[in-house]
């Protein structure tokens, strides 16, 4: 369990430099030639690592798995477009700070009540008072960070 905990500990940390990496190619590229290279170069270190070991994978099961299971990777490469194209007009820590609240939120309610839900978790109060703090520090961020104009614009769409 630590493990997992360090691991995803790590897994933030990277994603914000990664965002940040990317954000600076996309500036010098273009945002959707950004995302088209990150997920090039992507696939090919996997590549790399992948086929000297084949290690615990089933690839020939590719071909038989459902339809909808082949969406992450569009997913992926919404989220890296999106990122690559944020982070220059919010900076790294509100981005951030925007993505995990969304990835929080969604994560709960899709453990609930969603399709994919890796166990099935009930949504009591504590859990949605935990969203709703990350929820909240990032309006703070937002506050803090940019003009009062866009703490406006969020509020008036999150009221909805």
């Amino acid at each position: 369990m630590i493990w997992a905990v360090i691991l995803a500990l790590f897994s933030g940390v990277a994603m914000a430099v990664q965002g940040s990496l990317n954000s600076a190619l996309g500036k010098l590229i273009g945002f959707l030639e950004a995302a088209l290279s990150v997920h090039s170069t992507a696939t090919l270190f996997l590549l790399m690592i992948l086929l000297p070991s084949f290690r615990q994978g089933d690839l020939v099961r590719m071909i038989s798995i459902p339809w909808y299971l082949w969406l992450g990777g569009m997913v992926g490469v919404f989220i890296t477009y999106s990122v690559v194209a944020t982070i220059p007009r919010l900076g790294v820590a509100l981005a951030t700070a925007i993505i995990i609240a969304g990835q929080v939120t969604t994560a709960l309610l899709n453990r609930s009540s969603g399709p994919f839900r890796p166990g099935k978790a009930a949504l009591h109060l504590g859990k949605a008072a935990g969203a709703g703090t990350i929820d909240l520090g990032g309006q703070v961020d937002v506050e803090f960070l940019t003009n009062k104009k866009l703490l406006v614009i969020i509020d008036k769409a999150m009221a909805v």
